[in-house]
């Protein structure tokens, strides 16, 4: 067994175990780390690496065992694992100001970005999956986002859909989050009475303090309202029939929650539903199983595709 994979092997081991092992209980469970035939030179080789495990922090306690014949050993969940990581949201605007403050990549900044994206509440409420995104900064409007998400303020601004129509938002401000690589506005929409996201970058004017807005709802996260799939990055209204034939159907829509089954129909082929937007997006991810996909509804999507089909023979 090589090293490293013998290590790990006993911090799993010491760390799930409901109370200390003796090194006779640890080596029949771990015959093949241990497996000597002399006892005393298994024995040094566990010594050995229980003290490499020390030296890298690792806080395996030693105690006797119930009869105090031989000394056991354990791993405690509460001294190995990192306590929550808790901001309050003025730690967290300095923070948010700290990883903003320059761009020189150096690693004081890195780490200031990776606890903004791990804090649990305020301003960066729900970030997931994504190192945090600086292109909409330049802009300003996410430094104004920021304030009013942190001072929960309502907040008025133009707003350009992905179709290019234009309209005034009013908006509570109750969070940030960030998919890909662009930072999204989320809060209250009064006009549909409904939380709502808004990318930063459609933004196309100042964000207008209208005063005190509404806090969020218990238990939010701005990452759940920050839908992404095939469909593209928002909220999708629509929802497209898609026929998939039996060599992908099995695998294509693993991982799309929101992926729903109608049936499947005499010559194998599955039809599903998929969430889309407006952008059509999805067109994309129905051309990347080239003649194993076929858009059966709406019209306006399998315009896509074929315009996109066009294009592509066009250039050849």
């Amino acid at each position: 067994m090589h090293p490293l994979e013998r290590l790990v092997n006993l911090v799993a081991l010491l760390l799930e175990a409901e109370r200390p092992l003796t090194f006779g209980e640890i080596r029949e469970r771990m015959h093949e780390a241990y497996d000597q035939a002399d006892l005393d030179t298994a024995k040094r080789m566990f010594e050995r690496d229980k003290g490499i495990l020390r030296d890298l922090g690792i806080p395996i306690d030693v105690v006797p065992d119930p009869w105090e014949v031989e000394q056991a050993y354990i791993i405690r969940p509460e001294r190995y694992y990192l306590p929550e990581i808790a901001f309050t949201p003025e730690e967290i605007s300095a923070l948010f100001v700290a990883a903003h403050a320059g761009r020189g990549g150096s690693p004081a900044e890195e780490a200031v970005r990776k606890l903004l994206s791990a804090a649990g509440g305020g301003i960066l409420a729900g970030v997931h999956g994504s190192a945090i995104a600086v292109g909409d900064a330049s802009e300003g409007r996410l430094a104004q986002a920021a304030e009013a998400v942190a001072g929960e303020r309502r907040v008025a601004f133009s707003y350009r859909t992905s179709r290019g129509e234009e309209g005034r938002r009013e908006v509570d401000a109750y969070g940030l989050a960030v998919r890909g690589s662009s930072w999204y506005l989320v809060g209250r929409d009064l006009a549909r009475g409904e939380i709502r996201s808004f990318r930063l970058s459609r933004v196309t004017s100042d964000l207008e303090d209208l005063g005190e807005g509404s806090a969020p709802p218990p238990g939010f996260r701005a990452s759940d309202h920050v839908q992404v799939g095939p469909w593209g990055p928002g909220e999708p209204r629509e929802r497209a029939l898609i026929a998939l034939s039996p060599r992908v159907a099995w695998w294509a829509t693993k991982g799309i929650a929101e992926a729903e089954t109608v049936g499947t129909r005499e010559d194998g082929w599955v039809e599903v539903r998929i969430p889309m937007t407006p952008d059509l997006s999805l067109a994309a991810w129905v051309l990347s199983f080239g003649p194993d996909a076929v858009v059966l509804s709406p019209e306006e999507l399998r315009a896509e595709v074929v315009r996109r089909l066009e294009a592509v023979l066009a250039g050849l």
